[in-house]
Formats: structure tokens, sequence, C-alpha cells
């Protein structure tokens, strides 16, 4: 492997590069392709490869028969055998959805996930599923109807792309979040955090549009609000979870701000691990010299860079802090949540939960082990066990002082006796360490 005998200036030059790097195919000229535009990707042309596809093609096949005599008999089956829990429902008032003329503060879409899959569920209407494949990212895919006795038809569905591959990630296939106050209509009146995902967004411009139950009435947020007219003019109404729907119309009474939490946690992450995979492929295609070969200390720098992002945001380098009090979490979403967490041999994971103070005893994410980040390309996802490796050493940088020593051995260790990559690259740890000095 290369020294890492660069400046940090142009590393950063470099992955600027990376990231809005020219594809050498455009739709005219001057226009360049991104994202799941460009070929190199194969986003639209190379089959499938996730959760719910696979799940797809058992369905079609009648190996699989999932119950259709209502809508929430199927969905329920269908969130069993997607191992989605149902206690990870979210409740959402706002017209984000293709079936927004459906969606209104008396009729919510309903949202439930795990680290893979995301199932949204509206009353009256339609099934979308969102599930994510190694490296093409995010896959959509909406039901028809469901009528008894009659297997629905399920596609693959591009108009979601319109928002699900926003301009300001580049076009790549993203999952989007968004804090929409919603009129009685479920038309948007107030937006905030806009074009921004993940556990750094403050917790006061959260939530708008979503129903949240389970968190302290002291905390300042935009959920459980909508927006009334009267002869005086616009109003926040603060609303009680159910005070305009019938919570019997759902799987179950709760729309709790754990899931709300982890939810925007997991969104920030595969939206990041997304927008560096596609940025890495593209670089790799054109980041080449005249002779047809990439230029070895250029691409040192794009992996560095991209990487680097990555490893802050495993380790909630800008995680927003809980207020004082913390929340205790649903108990029936905790034992859902905790029932994959990997132990390292002293009994310690990454789904320990602290929600005292932060989200996680030992912070470093568990979406580690998701496919959107085993599926990185393999140059980057070294790269960023690398960088790990010296941000959990006994003298790490110092943007890594906010992680206590036995925090930090604790999650090296975990690291270590679950992800054998991780094990492998403690090997390289030295040299890196030493060759990133230079680079300091």
């Amino acid at each position: 492997m290369r020294r890492f005998a660069f400046h940090r200036a142009s590393c950063i030059l470099a992955a600027i590069v990376a990231l809005f790097v020219t594809p050498t195919t455009s739709t005219c000229a001057g226009e360049a392709l991104k994202g799941i535009n460009n070929p190199i990707h194969q986003y639209w042309t190379r089959p499938a490869d996730d959760r719910f596809t696979r799940l797809q093609h058992q369905i079609e096949s009648g190996q699989v028969t999932l119950p259709t005599e209502s809508d929430r008999a199927f969905l329920s089956d269908l969130l069993r055998r997607l191992q989605v829990p149902e206690s990870s429902q979210l409740l959402v008032s706002s017209t984000t959805s293709l079936q927004k003329r459906l969606i209104n503060p008396g009729n919510p879409r309903a949202i439930y996930f795990n680290e893979d899959t995301y199932v949204g569920y509206v009353p009256r209407g339609q099934i979308e599923v969102a599930s994510l494949d190694p490296e093409l990212g995010t896959i959509l895919y909406i039901f028809d109807r469901i009528r008894t006795g009659q297997i629905p038809h399920v596609k693959r569905d591009a108009g979601c792309m319109n928002c699900h591959s926003p301009r300001y990630l580049d076009d790549i296939p993203a999952l989007v979040i968004e804090s929409v106050v919603p009129g009685m209509t479920g038309g948007g009146e107030k937006a905030f955090r806009r074009q921004q995902s993940g556990h750094g967004v403050r917790l006061e411009d959260r939530f708008g549009g979503w129903t949240v139950t389970g968190a302290p009435d002291s905390w300042q947020h935009w959920g459980n609000i909508v927006m009334e007219y009267d002869v005086s003019g616009r109003h926040e109404r603060h609303v009680r979870p159910g005070e305009l729907f019938d919570l019997n119309h759902y799987l179950v009474p709760t729309s709790d701000i754990l899931p709300h939490l982890l939810h925007e946690h997991q969104v920030g992450f595969v939206n990041r691990a997304l927008h560096a995979s596609y940025a890495f492929r593209e670089w790799m295609t054109t980041g080449m010299a005249d002779d047809g070969k990439l230029a070895a200390e250029e691409t040192e720098c794009v992996l560095e860079a991209l990487a680097t992002p990555l490893v802050d945001y495993l380790l909630f380098a800008d995680e927003v802090p809980l207020p004082s009090g913390g929340i205790l979490g649903d108990p029936l979403f905790k034992a859902a949540f905790l029932t994959n967490k990997r132990l390292s041999q002293d009994g310690h994971s990454l789904k320990d939960l602290n929600l005292a103070h932060r989200l996680f005893q030992n912070r470093c994410s568990y979406m580690i082990y998701s496919v959107a980040f085993t599926g990185l390309p393999t140059a980057l996802k070294e790269r960023v066990y690398l960088q790990l490796q010296r941000a959990l050493a006994d003298d790490p940088p110092t943007r890594f002082s906010y992680l206590p020593q036995d925090e930090r051995r604790r999650i090296r260790r975990i690291l270590s006796e679950t992800i054998s990559e991780f094990g492998a690259s403690a090997a390289k740890t030295n040299v890196a360490q030493n060759n990133y000095a230079i680079a300091r």
C-alpha cells in the first residue's frame, strides 16, 4: 500500500473531484449524469439483491403466500417475513408520499423498519417498501391494493425516485426524512432541516408532521402539531396521539420516540454510505490518467477523504445530546431492536442502549453490520476500518477525544470479535498510523 505522504489540502481537493466528478456519459453536451442516471452504477439494469426482492421472488413463485383477507393481516405477515418489528411503527401526517391524496392528520401513514427495510402503509391505500441492496442502494416498490383471494401485484416504482434521488445528494437512491408541519388537509405549512438527515440534526427541528409518543413533555420539537386557520389567521395546534384519527387502524398504538431517534440515525448513515459508494465508483471510472491507469496518490486522497465523514458518523462525533432526563423507550421495541445484537466475549454490544444522555453506551453505530456498510466498495470499506483503528487507539486523533479510553477499548474489542474484516485490518494499523502522522 502506498504511504499516505500527502497534504490535507490535496486530499480535500481530491474529495471534491470525487464528489463532483464529471462522468464520461451525458444526456446532452455539458450535462453530467450522476447517481442512478449514470450507467456505471447499473441501478436500472442490474438485478437487485435486497431482502424484499428475495421475498418477492418467493411470493411470485408460490413458495410464500401472504393472507389477503384484510390489509392489516397482509401487512402484519409481510412485516414478520421481512423481520421488521411492528413496534417500530412511526406515524406521519404530512403529504410526503406518492399516496399524498390519502394522507392527512386524520389518516396518517405508518412506517415500519429494520436496518435494511422500510415498509409504508396508508389505511385505504397501498403498501410501499424501500429495501436496501448492498451496492445499488434503495430499491422502491409498491403493491396494488389488497383484494381478498388475489395475490397482489408489486412493482419496482420509478416514480418514487422523483423524491428519493435528490439533487442535493447527487441523485443517489437515498432515504428521505423531513420535518414538515401539516395543515388539517395534510399540505405542508412549515418545513425544517431540509436536505439534512442524521443524529446531528437539532431535536428542535425534528418531527414536523410526525406523531410522537413516549417523549417527555419538556422536549422541544415539532411533533404532534398541526396548523389551523381561523378568522385571526394561522395557529399551531397541539394534538394528542389518536385525537384526530383512530389508533385501531394501525398495528400498534405507538409512534415511540426511540424508533424515531434510531430511524433518524439510520437514514443519516445510509445516505452518507451510499453517497460515498457512488462517488468512489464514479472516481474509479473517471479518475484515470491518459494511460488508462488510476493516479495512485489521488486515489489514496479520495479514499481517505470519503472514509473520514463515515468514520465520524459511525462514532457519533456530531450526535446531539438527549435533553435532561433522557427517555425510557417502548419496551416492546427495545426487545425487538436487541434481538440481533452481536456480543463480544465479555457481553458488550454496539446496540447497548444508554438513553440517559445519548443513544448508545458504546458509541460506534450498529449500522456497521448493515448492508449499507457491507456493500461499500472493498477499498473504501478497508479505509474505514483503518480509520476506525486509528480513532479507537489508545492515542487517537484529537477530534475523538470525546470518547473515553475505556469506551474506545470496549468498541475496539466488540468490532474485533464481531467483524472478522476489522480484526484482520488491525495488522495494517501500525503502518497506517505512522503514515497518518506524516500527513498530520
